[in-house]
């Protein structure tokens, strides 16, 4: 029994005993706290993995709601340039029958200008013709003659007016 008489065995023992206790109280502790920390990691990874799903979620709804906006704004433009096209063309409607109006305009204003003319001529030369017929009256009528005249036009007025 040599082994129980050196102290260094009995330290060494101790040692052993010491750890024993300790080291079981200790794993215990050891592995509560790790399987805790793993727990906690495993809550986060679990957390973090559903925050990115959500941002894949919401990332895939943002790229659909862009698409669609652009969908939407070339749709938007078509339709303004399918409008711009008709205005376009009314306008154009509109001008070709405004420059029409007034040619017509024009014309009737021409037509009235050359019947004012015309009438002007006309009475010009009326009045030429009866200044002209006067003179000739009177350089070749006499006097029993200008009676007769008036009293047919006399005769002729009263046939006339009834």
């Amino acid at each position: 029994m040599e082994f129980f008489s050196n102290p260094e065995n009995w330290a060494a023992l101790g040692f052993v005993a010491f750890i024993a206790l300790v080291g079981k109280k200790g794993y215990v502790f050891m592995t509560g706290w790790l399987d805790g920390r793993t727990a906690e990691i495993k809550a986060k990874l679990d957390e973090a993995s559903r925050l990115r799903a959500e941002a894949e979620t919401l990332l895939a709804s943002y790229v659909k709601k862009q698409k669609d906006a652009e969908r939407e704004a070339e749709a938007i433009l078509a339709q303004a340039r399918v409008e711009a096209q008709r205005m376009t063309e009314d306008a154009a409607r509109a001008l070709e029958v405004a420059v029409q109006r007034r040619t017509e305009q024009a014309k009737e204003r021409i037509g009235r200008a050359e019947q004012k003319a015309l009438k002007e001529v006309r009475d010009a030369a009326i009045d030429i013709a009866v200044r002209g017929a006067q003179r000739l009256i009177i350089a070749e009528l006499d006097e029993k003659a200008a009676d007769r005249m008036v009293d047919e036009a006399i005769r002729d007025l009263d046939r006339k007016l009834h």
